[in-house]
């Protein structure tokens, strides 16, 4: 496997020191002891969504290389985005006798009779990335601090608007700015987390007037972007240009919050007349989230402003200590245990930072630390 989705760090799994957690109730991982089974006789399900992004099919490589450098056996199973396929992929998961399931849901929603069947076999339950929501049987979450992704995507926004500095410090600059607002997919809870986190950043300066939302689409529901697709996006931003745009009026900016988004709406900006010929000169300033190649290709170039960095390698790593813990009867380390409320218990969590990308700080974040080389960069491609 690509170098980048190495688990090096796994060595360490078992010099951690393990701090005690909330938890508890039909989801609780007590009397999940498999200490004293050989881990090769251990098999742990992994629920990927899609294998449509970059990112997800990253995530799947990494979990399940972790999991077997530990000794574990993996079934590796991604949906096609398509709910009714995981629901069914899980249920086989938990009929072939898997001892553990980690998944990162499509509907955070739809899983309730699956986690059932699951504590009825008392079959522990880890979230990934995605919270699942309504159901007391999820035992941990493993995640990003999603608000802060969000407040970062702001910040990178009005970075590139010149309203703050390299330094996160206002300049004072009065604007005032168009901005177009988009929100992930309602069914994934991290996206309510991305926009709150967002939308608390800007909207100081958008009652102030240096931000100005001329469509008037500033609710996540008019902004949201069913099942992250890209080609959504980009029909989204067509039909904003041409409902609100077509006047003259300039967009200087445009939050997405994931780059498959930003690449649908930098290639409805490119379609559209007025820009000029320098495409890096006339775009609006577009944020993501990801850090996909093809996007930080695009930052490098110059034609998207930024990305979030969630090196989904710590992500990986993480929830395979997380699963270790469990199967050994341990007590997971959490580091919050009271900001996720599924709408039934607050998961146990352990939340992982990110990091903005701006073209600058491509190679110490990105090519440094061996997420991508300078020749995927340079062509856009992962190799």
């Amino acid at each position: 496997m690509k170098k980048k989705y190495a688990l090096a760090a796994l060595g360490l799994v078992g010099a951690l020191a393990l701090a005690g957690c909330g938890g508890g109730g039909a989801g609780s991982t007590a009397g999940t002891d498999k200490g004293s089974v050989d881990k090769g006789d251990l098999l742990i399900g992994v629920s990927m969504p899609t294998q449509t992004s970059e990112r997800w099919i990253a995530d799947g490589s990494a979990v399940q290389d972790g999991l077997e450098e530990s000794g574990y056996q993996v079934d590796l199973q991604y949906a096609g985005d398509d709910i009714p396929t995981q629901g069914q992929q899980i249920d086989q998961m938990i009929t072939k006798g898997a001892d553990l399931l980690i998944i990162a849901a499509i509907d955070g929603t739809a899983l309730s009779s699956q986690l059932d069947a699951a504590a009825a076999a008392n079959i522990p339950v880890i979230s990934y990335d995605r919270l699942i929501r309504d159901s007391e049987n999820v035992d941990f979450y493993v995640t990003f601090d999603n608000y802060k992704v969000g407040v970062q995507q702001a910040t990178s926004l009005l970075t590139g608007l010149g309203v703050l500095d390299a330094e996160g410090k206002e300049t004072g600059e009065k604007g005032p700015f168009n901005i177009e607002l988009f929100a992930g997919s309602l069914d994934d809870n991290n996206a309510h987390f991305f926009w709150q986190g967002a939308i608390d950043t800007l909207q100081p300066f958008i009652d102030d007037g240096v931000l100005a939302v001329p469509s008037g689409q500033t609710d996540i529901e008019q902004a949201a972007i069913l099942r992250w697709q890209q080609e959504t996006a980009q029909k989204r931003m067509e039909d904003l240009l041409t409902s609100t745009y077509g006047g003259g009026t300039k967009l200087d900016g445009v939050l997405s919050p994931y780059d498959g988004l930003s690449r649908g709406i930098i290639t409805a900006l490119q379609g559209t007349g007025g820009l000029g010929p320098d495409i890096a000169a006339g775009l609006p300033i577009v944020t993501g989230q990801d850090a996909e190649i093809g996007s930080v290709s695009l930052i490098n170039q110059g034609v998207q402003f930024a990305s979030i960095f969630k090196d989904t390698r710590k992500l990986a790593e993480q929830s395979v200590v997380v699963a270790e813990d469990i199967l050994e009867g341990n007590e997971p380390e959490a580091n919050d245990t009271k900001t996720y409320d599924n709408g039934v218990k607050v998961v146990p969590s352990y939340l992982l930072q990110s990091d903005i990308v701006y073209k600058d700080n491509i190679g110490p974040l990105l090519i440094d630390s061996g997420y991508w080389t300078q020749a995927e960069v340079d062509a856009g491609v992962a190799e």
